[in-house]
C-alpha cells in the first residue's frame, strides 16, 4: 500500500478541519442540549457556505453535484467531518441520507431519481431507512415480519419498525419488507420507497435513548405501517433483491462509520491532551506529569493510529478486490474501531474528571450517543463470529 496522501487531499483535509473547528464546533452545545430545529437556520447558512466552497456531497460523483472523491479520499474526509456530530450533516453526507443516495444512484429508476434522489442531493429533503424491527434481532436481517403484499399495481405494507433513524421530518422512507415469503431467506425482502405522508405511515414516537428523545434529523423513530399502500413502481430493484441491495449499502458504509469514529477519537484525544498540560494539580505540577495520564495518552495514540491503518487497509481491499472479498476486513474494523473509540472517549472523560461528564464539553454527548456503535450495523459479537469462523476454516482438514 502507498500511504502517501496527495498534496491536494492534504490541503483539502486541512481546510475542512479549520472549517469544522471554527464554524461547526460553536454550535455543538446548543445541538446537544436543545431541539435540533433551533440551530437549523445556522446549519443552513453553513451548508450554503459549504456549497460555495465546492465541498458539498463529498461522497457523490461530480455529474450529480458532488465532489466526486474516490473511496479513500472520502474516508479521510469522513474522519475530519466526524470530529463533530454535526460535521457530516453540514456537508450533506450524513447517515442515513448518504446511504439512501448511494442506493438510488446505483439501483434506482430514472423516475425515482428525479422525484426523490435529486431533492435529496440538493439538501431540500431528508430521508430515512426503515429495516430494524422491535421483536426481531437486528443481527439477523433476513428475519423480519413487515410484509408488502402485491395488490394490482400497488404494495400494501403492514408491520412495525423501530430505530428508523431521522424519520422525524423525513420526506420518505426506504422500507425493507417481505414480498416473497416462500423464497429462500436472502431473496424474500424488497426495498420500497414510502413517502412519509402516505396514509398508514405512522411515526409512533421518537425513541428516548439514554434519557434523550432527540428531534428532527438527530432522532430514532418507531414506525407503524398500517395498510400503507404505495405503487409497485416505488420498489427499488427487483423483487427479492432487498437484502443484496442492503449489503451493497452497508459494506462500504461501515468504512465511513469507522473513519467517523476515528475522528471522534482524535477529538477526544486532543481534549485529553489539552487538559493534561493545562490542568495544575498544585503549583508547578501539571496533570500530564502523572504516569496514569501518560499511559492513557500513549495507549490512545497507538490505538487510534493502528485503527486507522486497519480501516485504510480495508478500504484499499474494497477498491482492489470488491466489498465481498473484504468482508472479514470490514468485520474486523467494525468491532475494533468502535471499541477503540469508546475507550479513548472514556479515558478523556476520566482525565477531565467532573468536567468530563458535564455538558460543558462534547465528551458527554459522544459517551451517550456513540455507545450504540458496538450495536448498530451488526453487534460486535456478530462480526467477531464472522472473523472467527473464517479463520477456523483454515485449520479444518
Amino acid at each position: 500500500m502507498d500511504f502517501r496522501v496527495p498534496d491536494k487531499t492534504r490541503r483539502l483535509l486541512s481546510d475542512l478541519k479549520d472549517f469544522i473547528t471554527n464554524e461547526v464546533y460553536p454550535l455543538e452545545q446548543r445541538f446537544a442540549l436543545g431541539p435540533f430545529c433551533e440551530i437549523l437556520p445556522e446549519l443552513d447558512k453553513l451548508r450554503k457556505r459549504v456549497r460555495q466552497q465546492g465541498w458539498w456531497l463529498p461522497q457523490i460523483p461530480e455529474d450529480h453535484g458532488g465532489m466526486g472523491l474516490g473511496f479513500m479520499d472520502h474516508a479521510m474526509v469522513s474522519e475530519v467531518l466526524g470530529r463533530s456530530p454535526l460535521g457530516h450533516y453540514v456537508f450533506n453526507s450524513q447517515a442515513p441520507d448518504a446511504g439512501n443516495m448511494e442506493v438510488l444512484l446505483e439501483f434506482g429508476e430514472n423516475a425515482q431519481r428525479e422525484k426523490w434522489l435529486n431533492p435529496l442531493l440538493q439538501g431540500k429533503i431528508r430521508s430515512c431507512f426503515s429495516m430494524t424491527e422491535r421483536d426481531r434481532p437486528g443481527s439477523n436481517p433476513v428475519w423480519m415480519e413487515t410484509s408488502a403484499v402485491r395488490d394490482g399495481d400497488n404494495y400494501v405494507i403492514k408491520g412495525q419498525k423501530w430505530f428508523t433513524s431521522s424519520a422525524d421530518g423525513a420526506a420518505f422512507a426506504i422500507v425493507m419488507a417481505i414480498t416473497n415469503p416462500d423464497a429462500e431467506p436472502h431473496r424474500r425482502a424488497s426495498q420500497i420507497i414510502v413517502p412519509t405522508e402516505t396514509p398508514g405511515f405512522h411515526r409512533v414516537r421518537n425513541i428516548s435513548c439514554m434519557g434523550h428523545e432527540g428531534s428532527d434529523w438527530a432522532s430514532h423513530s418507531e414506525i407503524r405501517y398500517e395498510d400503507c399502500r404505495v405503487p409497485v413502481s416505488n420498489r427499488i430493484g427487483g423483487e427479492g433483491e432487498g437484502f443484496a441491495i442492503a449489503q451493497a449499502r452497508l459494506g462500504p458504509g461501515r468504512i465511513h462509520h469507522c473513519m467517523r469514529w476515528i475522528g471522534i477519537a482524535e477529538r477526544a484525544f486532543e481534549i485529553m491532551c489539552r487538559r493534561a498540560v493545562d490542568r495544575e494539580l498544585a503549583p508547578g505540577e501539571i496533570l500530564g506529569a502523572k504516569q496514569s495520564i501518560q499511559n492513557w495518552i500513549a495507549e490512545s495514540r497507538a490505538e487510534i493510529d493502528a485503527s486507522r491503518l486497519l480501516v485504510l487497509h480495508a478500504g484499499w481491499k474494497i477498491d482492489a478486490e470488491g466489498a465481498k472479498a473484504a468482508r472479514v476486513d470490514i468485520s474486523v474494523i467494525k468491532f475494533t474501531v468502535a471499541g477503540m473509540m469508546l475507550k479513548v472517549v472514556d479515558r478523556a472523560i476520566q482525565t477531565l474528571g467532573a468536567l468530563g461528564i458535564s455538558d460543558d464539553t462534547i465528551l458527554s454527548y459522544f459517551y451517550r450517543n456513540e455507545r450504540a456503535a458496538r450495536i448498530y450495523d451488526g453487534a460486535d459479537e456478530v462480526h467477531k463470529s464472522v472473523v472467527a469462523r473464517r479463520i477456523l476454516r483454515n485449520y479444518q482438514d
